[in-house]
């Protein structure tokens, strides 16, 4: 794939995003009564969500086809990554969690709501249905486009800030979670994020599946509220992470810069 997706990807993804978005804030009363009030069960904001993922597909397949297509969701299967960041995802990010809860004398995981933990686990799966689908446009399609043309410290620092620059018209909607959290301190987080996924995305090999279990470690309804020490201690990670990986974080040695893989991932055989 040429680099000439990247426009046109970002062009699809704001403008389905902040395009529904935008209507809710214009016009906030003729889109209720038109499309019904929007909330983050409303099917508009699924659409608002996947839209990074909606545009993936769209330049995918216009520059692969359904052959194209299949290559590129194979990058699913590449699971093999170094031990290190698998512990980093399964468990350290959950530590920073309760970590920064404590530090603000929070709990130690979120509450259970009074109806039990089964609205807890359900809402876990259906957060997995959002979030982590934007990683098929943004480490999918934006990073190794990227990496192309820099190193992958400052792909992941623009990545990290269109990612966090798309979300803002959802800090204006008064029915979603953003509209009580503050824009800068997010978005600073954004950035801190996708610097520090660069190193797994790199280390395996392009890798879907680890950033997506990566940004679904991020919106778990079982981690409690750590607001502001968790973006403080990953801010903190983060510097420690590139310079322990200065070596490929500022050069393009070892960087994926391939969206459809020439060779797909397959799943590996089962023992005879």
């Amino acid at each position: 794939m040429p680099p000439r997706p990247l426009p046109l990807y970002l062009a699809m993804t704001f403008l389905i995003t902040w395009g529904l978005i935008g209507v809710y804030i214009l016009a906030p009363e003729l889109a209720a009564a038109t499309c019904g009030a929007i909330s983050g069960a409303h099917p508009f904001f699924f659409i608002a969500t996947w839209s990074p993922a909606i545009a993936a597909f769209v330049v995918v397949y216009l520059h692969g086809g359904i052959p194209g297509i299949r290559a590129f969701l194979s990058r699913l299967l590449l699971w093999r990554c170094a031990w290190g960041w698998v512990a980093f995802i399964l468990l350290f990010l959950p530590l920073v969690f309760v970590a920064g809860s404590l530090i603000k004398g929070g709990p130690f995981l979120a509450p259970v709501p009074p109806e039990g933990l089964d609205p807890v686990v359900a809402l876990l799966f259906m957060v997995l249905l959002l979030g982590p689908i934007e990683e098929f446009g943004w480490r999918g399609v934006m990073q190794p486009l990227l990496q192309r043309h820099m190193a992958p410290i400052w792909a992941g620092l623009i990545v990290g800030a269109t990612w966090g620059f798309w979300h803002l018209p959802a800090f204006f909607l008064s029915s979603t979670v953003y509209a009580d959290w503050n824009f800068l301190p997010f978005f600073i987080g954004n950035v801190t994020l996708a610097v520090l996924v660069t190193p797994i995305f790199n280390s395996a090999q392009g890798s879907l599946m680890w950033p997506m279990l990566f940004h679904w470690q991020l919106i778990n309804p079982f981690w409690p509220d750590a607001q502001p020490w968790d973006t403080i201690i990953l801010v903190i990670v983060a510097a420690i992470v590139v310079w322990w990986n200065r070596d490929t974080m500022f050069t393009c040695d070892g960087a994926v810069t391939e969206v459809i893989p020439a060779k797909p991932a397959s799943a590996p055989k089962a023992a005879e």
